[in-house]
């Protein structure tokens, strides 16, 4: 008769019969097959989809790139153009400024020429003025002349047999009386040839008077053409130096626009070289995980301060999230754990470059200091610590955007 087995059965050690033994033992060796082949099963599904998910990404990445580099061509060609604008633009101010200066140097040639009208004018009135006194005065003079000869004249006749006869009596001799009669005749000549030579200076003087008016005339005439192209010329100037102003906003706006475009354009290299930096960590994490071994959860040492590290990045990443989110967030951690491809530790993980932002923007710092964890958070990293998933074996999670596929838990995406 063979020995009877000793097992553990409910946790407490009990005799059995070799038969009940055998038994035993096989269906736990059945139990422990199938377990396993369901671990593994889940990890190869959990790989696919994590694969897939990943494809996904990155199919996503490339539409965003892809995007963004029409949208920088669109820019390209908008500053070209800004730039046949402004190349234009400029060649049209040049040829306004030539315009312009031609017509200050033709307004500043007939300004000038208005001045020498002006002074010109201003002696001819003094002539004028001038002249005219001395009509004024010739004509007094001659006025005077004519007033003293008529007077003689008068004189000659009232008085002329009196004077006759002193003449004729006075005379002491015949020559003394020729003389006599001749020195009056020679008034009277003198009264006549004074009159005329007054007359001839009054008509020189009036003659000079209208010449000079003439003249005047001509030149006033002269002033108003002149005033006209000073006025023509003014306007001109004017409507070309509104013409180069509206150039030079057109000018200034333009460059506006287009130091706008070109920052634009700055901004989107940078997107685009962002985005290229995300797609080549994308493809290079894909490929690892397409060779990726899973370790079990049992394999996993935690060491001391695992718990609290953990439950802090959950409060940091997932603390306004459903309990779901939570423990989704923890399970990220551990399945990146028991990863081959990351870093075989909590802290490893969590630390690692460029993978969770609370760490690089000091969040999770602050969180560790003052224990920012709550109690949900606390049970989420056991469950998760403990080998509990809502996630599968996902090893990202991020905010919704087009393209990318996976478990949506809350606000996030978990692939």
């Amino acid at each position: 008769m063979k020995a009877p087995f000793r097992l553990l059965i409910n946790g407490a050690e009990q005799k059995v019969s070799w038969k009940q033994g055998k038994s035993i033992k096989l269906k736990r060796i059945v139990k422990r097959s199938i377990a396993g082949m369901m671990t593994a099963l889940l990890l190869v599904l959990a790989c696919t989809f994590s694969t897939e998910a990943s494809s996904d990404k990155i199919s996503a990445l490339e539409d965003e790139i892809n995007q963004k580099q029409e949208e920088k061509e669109q820019t390209e060609n908008e500053i070209g153009e800004r730039k046949d604008e402004l190349s234009e633009l400029n060649e049209t101010a040049e040829g306004l400024k030539g315009q312009l200066n031609s017509l200050n140097a033709n307004l500043t040639e007939v300004s000038n020429n208005l001045a020498e009208l002006e002074e010109r004018i201003k002696n001819k009135n003094e002539e004028i003025e001038q002249t005219q006194a001395e009509l004024e005065h010739a004509k007094e003079v001659e006025a005077a002349q004519y007033a003293a000869m008529k007077k003689r004249v008068k004189f000659m006749y009232e008085k002329r047999d009196y004077l006759l006869l002193e003449i004729l009596f006075g005379a002491e001799s015949m020559a003394d009386f020729l003389n006599r009669h001749e020195y009056i005749e020679r008034i009277s000549e003198y009264d006549r040839e004074k009159l005329e030579e007054f007359k001839a200076t009054r008509a020189a003087i009036e003659e000079t008077e209208a010449h000079l008016k003439e003249e005047k005339a001509e030149l006033d005439d002269l002033r108003a053409s002149v005033e006209e192209e000073q006025s023509r010329y003014t306007e001109l100037v004017n409507q070309t130096s509104g013409k180069l102003s509206s150039n030079q906003r057109e000018i200034s706006e333009t460059e506006a626009e287009m130091l706008e475009y070109e920052r634009q354009l700055e901004e989107q290299k940078n997107d685009i070289a962002r985005l290229q930096e995300e797609l080549a960590e994308e493809r290079r994490l894909s490929e690892l995980a397409a060779r990726s071994a899973w370790r079990d959860i049992s394999e996993i040492t935690f060491a001391e301060g695992d718990r609290y590290l953990l439950a802090n990045l959950i409060y940091c990443e997932a603390g306004n999230q459903p309990y779901e989110g939570q423990v989704a967030v923890g399970a990220v951690v551990m399945n990146r754990v028991m990863s081959s491809v990351f870093p075989d530790t909590v802290v490893g993980v969590i630390y690692q470059n460029k993978q969770f932002s609370p760490v690089a923007s000091g969040r999770l710092a602050l969180a560790l200091s003052e224990n920012h964890a709550t109690d949900a958070c606390y049970r989420a990293a056991d469950a998760a610590m403990a080998g509990n998933t809502t996630v599968g074996n996902c090893l990202f999670f991020r905010t919704p955007i087009d393209g990318l596929t996976g478990i949506q838990i809350g606000g996030h995406i978990f692939y």
